[in-house]
Order: C-alpha cells, then sequence, then structure tokens
C-alpha cells in the first residue's frame, strides 16, 4: 500500500497549524532564537539554518516520510515552532486498508510559547486528525529519555510510556 500524506491546516483556538512552507522562515528564525536553554535535548535549528530546515522538511514531504506543520500562534499570527507526522505505518497485509500507526515528532516551540497551551492544543489537533481521517489505532511520541520536560508533557496529553 502506498500512503500520501494529506497535510490540511488544522486549527484550534490557540494554534493553528499549517503545512510547513518558506513562508514561515522569518517567524520561525526569530522563534527559534529565543531563550535557546530549553531545547538541551532537541535539535532546534538556528536562525541561520531555518531555510535549510525548511528544505529538508518540505525533501522529506516529497518523498512521503512526513508531512511538516508550522505552528502558528492565533493571537499574533507568527510561526512559533515547528511539528510533523512522521514514520507512516501500514495495517499488516491482509489486515485492513490504511495506516496501523503515525508518529508525531519534529516538534519545536519558540520559550514564549512554551507552556502556553499551544504544545498541547496541537498535539491534540494532530491526534485528532489522526484517528479520525487516517483511522490509525496507535500514534507514537518519542522523546531523548533524559529529556523529563518532554517525558512529563508526553504524559500531560494521555500518552503511556512505553520504554527507553
Amino acid at each position: 500500500m502506498g500512503f500520501a500524506y494529506e497535510a490540511p491546516v488544522l486549527d484550534g483556538t490557540r494554534v493553528r497549524l499549517e503545512p510547513l512552507e518558506h513562508r514561515h522562515a522569518p517567524d520561525l528564525a526569530a522563534a527559534a532564537e529565543e531563550d535557546r536553554g530549553a531545547y538541551r535535548f532537541t535539535w532546534v535549528p538556528g536562525a541561520h539554518e531555518v531555510e535549510a530546515y525548511i528544505d529538508a522538511q518540505l525533501g522529506r514531504r516529497a518523498d512521503g516520510k512526513v508531512a511538516p506543520y508550522a505552528q502558528v500562534d492565533r493571537a499574533t499570527g507568527r510561526a512559533v515552532g515547528a511539528t510533523a507526522f512522521l514514520d507512516p505505518r501500514p495495517w499488516p497485509p491482509g489486515d485492513r486498508e490504511g495506516l496501523y500507526a503515525v508518529e508525531v515528532g519534529f516538534t519545536w516551540l519558540a520559550a514564549s510559547a512554551q507552556g502556553t497551551g499551544v504544545n498541547t492544543e496541537a498535539k491534540y489537533l494532530l491526534f485528532r486528525h489522526a484517528f479520525e481521517k487516517w483511522g490509525v489505532a496507535r500514534v507514537d511520541l518519542k522523546t531523548d529519555a533524559r529529556n523529563a520536560r518532554s517525558r512529563a508533557a508526553i504524559e500531560r496529553v494521555g500518552a503511556r510510556f512505553e520504554g527507553v
């Protein structure tokens, strides 16, 4: 089965997830240069790397590997981070058509957007789309085992820890 990501705009009350494009670069460059102390275990492009980061994500999208999004703060209209669907996995042959599982990842947020509910709502929008539109049985979230902040955020959205 060949799976092609659809990446529609996903609207919430705090955040709008827009398919990542180069028009998001100036906002993402500014977001990436806020207090970088929160990125200890997450790779986040520097302002000078944002264009190449977007190119890489768009290349992965063209290969069918990733559906990247810009996280746009509804209050300001500015992109404050990025996230994506990745690693689509089909049901076993003969079981049923469609996706069994997908991962949500490549997520990072500006320091000013952390703790505001933007990430929680973004995850909800992605989960809802994966479960209701694609009919997946599973959504995976991964983080560095040492990243206590991300692990706590993952638990807050209702995920179950499965191991390191």
